[in-house]
Order: C-alpha cells, then structure tokens, then sequence
C-alpha cells in the first residue's frame, strides 16, 4: 500500500481491534516515526515523548496488565478524565451509539454483566498487537500541547496506513499507567497520554465501521 493516496489513508483508517500478531519490521517503524516528525505544533515544541514497546517487554506489559483486568482493578487514579462528566447530545448519542457497535462486533452484548472486565480483557491484549507506540506529555505541557500530540498521533496513524498497517489509539492505557512507565521507564515528569496499537490486521474477524456526523453537523463555511 506504499504510495496511497491520502484520501485512501484518511478513509481507510480506523480503530482495529483484532491484529495478526505477524512481526512489523523496524525499519518500517523507524521510517513511518521519523517521517511524522514533521506533524504540526505550535511554537515547534513537538512534546510528545514517544516509546515503542515490543517483544518480551510488551509481553510482560501485556501479562501484567491483563492480570489486573481480570481480577477487576479498577486501574491507577486517572491524571486526566477520558471524557466530560456531563456529556449532553449529541456528543453522548455518538459515544453511545458507537460503544454498542464496536463490542457487539467483538462478542460482547451491551447487557453482559461482564462486560467491563471482558472489555478490558481485551484492550490490555492491545488486541493482538505486535507493537503499542506510548505517547507521554511532559507535565508542564497545556492544552495547545495536547493538541499538538493529537496531530502527532494522526500522522503516525495514517503513515503506518500507506505501509499497510493498521492502528488503533487505546486511552484505556492511562488507566494501567503504573505499570507502563516501570516497563518504559518514564520518570514522574512525564504524564501517559494514550497508547497507540499497531500491526497487521487480523483477517476473518468481524467488525463495523462506526458512523460519522454529517459535514453539515459540524462545520460552518462563513463568506463566498
């Protein structure tokens, strides 16, 4: 898929939640990292700090981190909410909507009592992922950096598109943030933004696309 399109990429693009496991090559990692050096941020900050676990240290991430799962942790005190308190329409129908399509998809009914466990079961696996890219913010940073490291994260996400692989960004790390930074060996400055899934996507396994507002809902062209 060397050469897509960025069209192709930006529509193509979307969160797997069933990876192969095949090896990615470090080459291609390196060369999809150094190409999004060059994402946006104000005042050429770039401040995000980046690791890139594989291997047997993102195994024992894995181990440790759906063992905690399982036994119902409720995970580390969040340093930033995952989402508004008070989510009013339409931002709650989306998030609603969209929750029930992607674990019906995965096996997991909205009215299993299990569900919060099995949930994050799954997403301490990373899905299967051979790679999981960690973002950190220093924590002196604002909230113009942390836009900055979204536009970061996009780019890495549609570059890993044009080498034929795939991604999906998990929050859900912030909640086992512990135990990733004594695998990456983050010091206290740094605070866990997300975590980034990546590798080949896991043929044969059901999944649904997740809907979109309409252009109209969301942007106002104001002039001629």
């Amino acid at each position: 898929m060397a050469g897509v399109d960025v069209y192709e990429a930006v529509d193509s693009r979307r969160a797997v939640r069933a990876f192969s496991g095949e090896p990615v090559p470090k080459d291609v990692l390196g060369r999809v990292l150094t190409a999004a050096t060059r994402a946006p941020s104000s005042g050429n900050l770039q401040p995000w700090h980046v690791f890139v676990v594989t291997g047997e240290p993102l195994a024992e991430l894995k181990r440790r981190a759906t063992a905690r799962a399982l036994a119902g942790d409720p995970g580390d005190e969040r340093e930033y909410p995952m989402y508004p308190a008070d989510l009013v329409s339409p931002y709650l129908d989306r998030f609603s909507a969209a929750a029930v399509q992607r674990y019906k998809a995965l096996g997991i009914e909205r009215d299993d009592p299990a569900r919060p466990m099995k949930i994050a079961a799954l997403n301490s696996e990373a899905f299967g992922a051979p790679v999981v890219v960690f973002c950190y913010l220093d924590r002196t940073m604002g909230p113009g950096q942390w836009g900055d490291a979204g536009m970061y994260l996009q780019t890495v996400m549609l570059l890993l598109r044009a080498e034929g692989l795939h991604s999906c960004p998990q929050v859900m790390w912030t909640m086992y943030r512990k135990t990733v930074s004594q695998i990456v060996g983050a010091h206290d400055g740094l605070l866990l933004y997300c975590g980034v899934s990546v590798g080949f996507e896991k043929e044969g396994v059901p999944w649904v696309r997740t809907g979109r507002a309409d252009m109209t809902e969301t942007v106002s062209f104001i002039g001629e």
